[in-house]
């Protein structure tokens, strides 16, 4: 096993990242799919995970043959390729220890618990310091280590809401509507690996470490930016407006023939507007003046949207995405899932990597979305089960013998 494992790397091409030592204690969504990143790009990420306290998205759908288990979702699948995993339970004082001498191997040591947390367990910054002088720590606490509100516990879904992205989802005459999963963490995640490497490059230069405190709730705001700033400058609130943009018109989501079937269509200029009538005929609605400049359409906007979907009815989605998009409109099939895994674009590029996972089997885990020249991200290994290389851990990583291993395991320290 551990000769396998040693050469997972061999003939393939360095990542950029290769050479990094990361501790991993993050979970769930926002520091796992950062640390991601770094692993897939090449560096050697140990998450630290405990069968006592599993991480949320293990125990969450979808399952293997919607068999539930630890080690059976897809979701941790996802987030998790090219990693290693240790049993530790940081609950029991003993094994703090254990943590301690994995920080000491480390470069980076990542942590996204409630601010406070890691210093509770004598794991915060200054606490490894004294282990690793030149540390850089990585925290994604939800709304940062300091401030009033740092010790509020919570959820990328909640801070959606919390960032105002909830109010602003949704259709104008109803109530706001959650978007879809913990959206805070995929708008924080880039910012959080931009500052790693900056940190990384700055130890580099100067044998520095430091820490990086990342709020996901400041890192979602600056995505409502534009909104922000109308606000500040022309005490102009954003409202919800379902499907509809401010500068274009038609803009939606369109019926299209077959069964739940949906194309998205956007006509941003009058110059545009011309063009989309050519390719649904000019038919005599589009001529009357209401529908002649973009103002006007805006203002009729409920009667504009009926009438592109009765022509759009007629034809699928593909058939309208074509049209459109061969005559240069912006247009894009609404797809299922079962389309995106095989939509040829993606997988000519190589988006999505089969990777044989011990519980799952053969599983089809997300790359990365861009590609470097000459250190590009590469499939090594499948996300790992619970605690799976915590023998691997401690022997090939911490040189530990083969005597000192089975005492610890004896003393339960690896659950």
């Amino acid at each position: 096993m551990f000769q396998a494992l040693a050469m997972g790397r061999i003939g393939m091409v360095k990542g950029v990242f290769e050479g990094v030592k990361v501790l991993d204690f993050t979970w769930v969504g926002v520091g796992p799919l950062t640390m991601k990143y770094l692993a897939d790009h090449g560096a050697t990420v140990v998450r630290v995970e405990s069968m006592k306290r599993p991480d949320t998205v293990r125990i969450a759908p979808p399952y293997k043959d919607k068999i539930a288990g630890v080690d059976r979702s897809g979701y941790y699948a996802f987030l998790n390729s090219n990693k290693y995993s240790i049993a530790l339970d940081l609950r029991n004082p003993e094994r703090i220890d254990m943590a301690k001498r994995l920080a000491s191997w480390a470069d980076i040591v990542a942590e996204s618990f409630e601010a406070g947390t890691m210093e509770q367990l004598g794991l915060g910054y200054e606490d490894l310091r004294k282990v690793k002088s030149d540390v850089i720590m990585y925290r994604a606490c939800n709304q940062g280590q300091t401030g009033p509100h740092a010790k509020f516990p919570g959820y990328g879904t909640q801070l959606v809401g919390l960032a105002g992205f909830t109010y602003l989802t949704g259709w104008p005459d109803r109530a706001p509507v959650q978007p879809f999963g913990a959206y805070t963490d995929i708008a924080a995640f880039p910012f959080g690996g931009s500052a790693l490497i900056a940190a990384l490059i700055h130890h580099r230069k100067t044998g520095e470490g430091q820490c990086i405190d990342l709020s996901q709730f400041e890192a979602g705001v600056q995505f409502l930016s534009p909104l922000l700033l109308d606000y500040m400058v022309n005490e102009r609130m954003a409202e919800r407006e379902g499907n509809l943009c401010p500068y274009a018109a038609p803009h939606g989501i369109y019926r299209c023939k077959g069964k739940d079937r949906w194309c998205a269509i956007t006509v941003f200029t009058d110059e545009e507007w011309a063009v989309f009538c050519q390719v649904i005929d000019t038919p005599e609605w589009t001529r009357t003046l209401k529908f002649t400049t973009l103002l006007k359409r805006k203002e009729s906007e409920d009667e504009l949207n009926k009438l592109v979907e009765e022509w759009t009815s007629n034809f699928t989605a593909e058939e309208v995405m074509t049209l459109m998009q061969d005559a240069g409109i912006a247009a894009g099939v609404v797809k299922t899932a079962e389309e995106v895994r095989n939509d040829p674009q993606l997988n000519e590029r190589g988006l999505f990597w089969i990777l044989n996972h011990r519980e799952i089997g053969p599983y089809a885990h997300v790359g990365q979305p861009f590609k470097l020249s000459k250190t590009p991200a590469q499939p090594r290994m499948a996300a790992p089960c619970l605690g799976e290389h915590t023998e691997y851990i401690c022997k090939e990583i911490l040189n530990m013998s083969d005597e000192e291993f089975i005492e610890l395991l004896s003393a339960d320290v690896f659950k």
